[in-house]
């Protein structure tokens, strides 16, 4: 049996892959993408694995254009799998320009016997936008332009997954005022199925979780009307962030490094756009480590994933609520020395058991972002699905 039909599951076998290992990275699949892959509907990473394992190993052409090679670390800290299980044993990377040894007329000679031998069956993965000004002159790979290149790589895939805000919309290149015509690719790629995964970086283990699905069931997750996954984006990071009961209670910090910036109160003044970002930052933290990502080490939340937002807007620009918003009569508080005001303390009495727990919340000293974003009175889950919130958050719905 040739490397490229193989299974995952023979493939672990046949590289003593630890079974305690597969089992660890089965369990964050069930996190990362509780609804995008349709195996995870089983709920227990022994089931998982078991399904995973019949999958062919898919094969990853993985291109690189306007970017700053962010999405790739993000995929580098991953470590269940780690990174040797990630590329040999899980998926077949069979071309990356920042990964592999071959550089010059080897790295060409790869990537075109890549595209022969799997034509049709490999997913193209793309990092960065695409220079649509300039008639190529902006980038050139080989003698080829970027356009050229996507053109003819993703037109021969099965299907494209746009890695990162940049390859989603443009990104970072595109911001005002433009020069190259930075644009996403699937402006250019309408033969193919695309799958736009937005982020400054995104998250991995979502990607793991588009590209096991696929080489598994043969389709794509279920997305929204911006091409993403709606497992990953189908609620806005405010309705998860453990700092909402401070919003609720109008306890905000007002300046990095003030009293209440320390105690973890809201950063909506200081520009935090959680309120119209569709993310699950909150529930899918970064490098495997509770509490990494941007609002859990005590910065705003940028909107990295929403295209009119990020690289669009000042960071410290304060952004309209729309959907979410504190009672109208549940009073702000603003006290530099963590104290729950009088008045205050008699709405909550008088709110009961959801207004109750966000007191509870308000009240207590935080000398460190809680690992547990729950709320009393709310269920909580590991897979971060949870009640809807005031504003229903539906990604279809533009704000």
């Amino acid at each position: 049996m040739t490397p490229f039909n193989r299974t995952i599951e023979e493939q672990w076998a046949r590289a003593q892959v630890n079974r305690r290992d597969v089992l660890g990275f089965c369990s964050r699949l069930m996190v990362a993408a509780p609804f995008g892959l349709a195996i995870t509907q089983l709920r227990s990473p022994e089931a998982v694995a078991e399904e995973i394992g019949q999958a062919t190993r898919p094969s990853v052409i993985w291109l690189h254009f306007q970017d700053c090679t962010g999405c790739t670390e993000s995929l580098l800290r991953t470590s269940q799998p780690d990174l040797a299980d990630l590329i040999l044993h899980t998926i077949s990377l069979d071309y990356h320009e920042t990964l592999m040894a071959a550089a010059g007329e080897q790295a060409e000679e790869a990537l075109h016997e890549a595209v022969r031998t799997h034509e049709g069956r490999y997913i193209c993965v793309v990092e960065g936008s695409i220079p649509e000004k300039g008639n190529g002159g902006y980038m050139k790979i080989a003698n080829r332009s970027a356009l050229e290149i996507l053109e003819d790589v993703g037109g021969r895939a099965a299907a494209v997954v746009a890695i990162g805000s940049c390859a989603s919309w443009g990104g970072i290149p595109s911001a005002p005022p433009n020069p190259t015509g930075a644009a996403g690719v699937d402006r250019f790629v309408r033969s193919k199925p695309v799958v736009n995964l937005p982020g400054c970086p995104p998250n991995p283990y979502v990607f793991l979780g588009v590209v096991l699905q696929y080489a598994r069931h043969g389709t794509l997750p279920a997305l929204d009307k911006f091409k993403r996954p709606r497992f990953a984006f189908d609620r806005v990071i405010h309705e998860h962030c453990p700092r909402r009961p401070h919003f609720d209670a109008g306890r905000f910090a007002a300046e990095y490094g003030d009293e209440g910036h320390r105690q973890g109160w809201c950063l909506y003044k200081l520009g935090c756009k959680g309120p119209d970002t569709h993310a699950a930052c909150p529930t899918r933290h970064f490098n495997e480590m509770e509490g990494v990502w941007p609002i859990g080490i005590g910065a705003p939340c940028v909107g990295c994933t929403e295209e009119h937002l990020a690289f669009k807007m000042p960071i410290s620009s304060v952004i309209p609520i729309h959907n979410a918003s504190p009672p109208a009569n549940y009073p702000p508080i603003v006290s530099g020395q963590g104290e729950l005001s009088a008045v205050a303390a008699s709405v909550v009495g008088f709110g009961g058991g959801i207004l109750a727990g966000a007191g509870y919340m308000a009240s207590r000293r935080f000398t460190n972002v809680p690992g547990d974003a729950s709320v009393p009175g709310e269920p909580k889950s590991s897979s971060g699905s949870s009640p809807a919130g005031p504003s229903g958050s539906d990604p279809e719905e533009k704000p």
